[in-house]
């Protein structure tokens, strides 16, 4: 018999929990990333963390009511429960969502910024005409 996977309520959705949920940037990643493409596979964010560090964090997030876990055979889904977030506190996930976009935003622009130094830094590098 499969083990029946908690969601609260929407009314039973807290302000406190779900913001403390939302503390990790791990976590606001995800959404994100549920958020852009609809429901995931689990495996969908393994390039985010550890799977035992996922686990975690899905376990947080769908505790919180930000989202909802559905088991299809040995596979967990993940979705966004954006419609009764907006109901509960509106407005919170589009604020939520801008601001994981701009730190994504952020990480990508300091990525590339960091590529592009040590591309610098390479060509930095005496050149000798003898080819050593």
């Amino acid at each position: 018999m499969a083990k029946t996977i908690f969601h609260p309520e929407t009314d039973q959705i807290e302000l406190t929990t779900v913001l403390e949920a939302l503390s990790d940037p791990i976590r606001r990643d995800i959404i994100l990333g549920l958020f852009e493409d609809g429901e995931q596979n689990c495996s969908a964010f393994n390039g985010l963390s550890s799977k035992t560090n996922l686990t975690y964090h899905y376990v947080r997030l769908r505790e919180a009511g930000l989202t909802r876990t559905r088991a299809m055979g040995t596979h967990r889904l993940i979705t966004l429960r954006a419609h009764d977030i907006e109901s509960r506190f509106p407005g919170l996930l589009a604020a939520i969502l801008a601001a994981a976009r701009a730190e994504r935003a952020q990480r990508q622009i300091q990525d590339l910024s960091g590529t592009l130094s040590s591309a610098k830094q390479g060509d930095d590098e005496p050149h000798r005409e003898d080819g050593a």
